[in-house]
C-alpha cells in the first residue's frame, strides 16, 4: 500500500516554532513530525510515499536528500497554491493511479498516533468502503456524523452548531476526524471538485449518492493533534513517559 503525508499547510496555529520552517520539520522529543510520521508508515510496511508541500517548500525536499528518504521512495507534490486537503490528494493522484493498487493510506503530518493502520486497512477492504476514517469520540469544532453502521451521513459545526444530512438515518453519533484516511484508489477519478478544496466536502457528496464512507472507532489508540506548540510539548512529555513511542 501507498501512503500520502498532507505537509502542505502553513502551520498558522504552530507559530512561533513555523516562523523559520514548515510544520512538518517541527519536532518532538527529537523528532521531525515528517520523520515520525514516515517511520510510523514504514512500520507498516508503506515503502512508496508522496509528501505535498508548500510552505519552506524546498527546507523539506532538502531534509528529505539529506536523510536520504529515509530509505523509502518519497516523491513531493509541489503545490504553488495551498489546495487543502482535497485539491492536494487530487493534484497527487497520479502516484496512486499508476500504482495499479486498490486502497492508499492518507495522513496528516501533524498528527500523532498509536492507530493500528494495519487493522483499519484491513476493515476497509472487508467494507468494500470507498474511505474509511480514523474517527474518535472527543471535543472538536467539526464534527461528521455517523449512522448505526458507522456510515458517513453528515456533519456538524460544534456540539450545537448547524447540521447538515447527505442521507437519512434514525440516530446520530458526532465524531471527531482524526487527519487518517484509508482511501480506496477508484475515489480519485470520482472526485469532481476542482482547484482547493476539502476532501470532507467530497465524502459528504459521495456518501449522499449513495457510496460508504466508513468510521473506523479508534477511540482505545494514542492519539494528539499538534497543531499547537502546547500540544508539541505534550507530546514529548508523553514520548517521554513512555505512552507513546516516536
Amino acid at each position: 500500500m501507498r501512503a500520502m503525508i498532507l505537509a502542505a499547510g502553513l502551520g498558522t496555529r504552530l507559530r512561533p516554532l513555523t516562523n523559520d520552517r514548515p510544520k512538518a520539520l517541527v519536532e518532538v522529543g527529537g523528532y521531525t513530525l515528517l520523520e515520525i510520521t514516515l517511520r510510523r508508515l514504514a512500520s507498516f510496511g508503506m515503502r512508496e510515499i508522496i509528501v505535498n508541500v508548500h510552505h519552506f517548500a524546498d527546507m523539506v525536499v532538502e531534509y528529505l536528500r539529506a536523510h536520504h528518504n529515509f530509505g523509502l521512495r518519497v516523491e513531493i507534490s509541489r503545490e504553488d497554491v495551498l489546495l487543502d486537503t482535497g485539491g492536494g490528494l487530487k493534484k497527487a493522484a497520479w502516484f496512486f493511479l499508476e500504482d495499479g493498487g486498490d486502497s492508499f493510506l492518507l495522513h496528516n503530518v501533524d498528527v500523532v498516533s498509536a492507530i493500528d493502520l494495519e487493522r483499519m486497512a484491513a476493515l476497509h477492504s472487508e467494507n468494500q468502503a470507498l474511505a474509511t476514517l480514523a474517527m474518535h469520540d472527543r471535543e472538536t469544532s467539526r464534527y461528521l456524523l455517523f449512522d448505526d453502521l458507522n456510515q458517513l451521513c453528515g456533519r456538524k459545526a460544534g456540539r450545537d452548531g448547524a447540521v447538515e444530512m447527505v442521507r437519512p438515518a434514525k440516530e446520530v453519533k458526532a465524531l471527531a476526524f482524526s487527519g487518517v484516511h484509508v482511501i480506496s484508489t477508484r475515489m480519485l477519478r470520482m472526485m469532481t471538485e476542482e482547484g482547493r478544496f476539502s476532501i470532507v466536502n467530497s465524502y459528504l457528496r459521495l456518501a449522499g449518492a449513495g457510496e460508504k464512507i466508513r468510521a473506523f472507532r479508534a477511540d482505545q489508540y494514542y492519539w494528539r493533534d499538534l497543531g499547537k506548540p502546547e500540544n508539541v510539548v505534550e507530546a514529548a512529555r508523553d514520548a517521554e513517559q513512555q505512552v507513546i513511542s516516536l
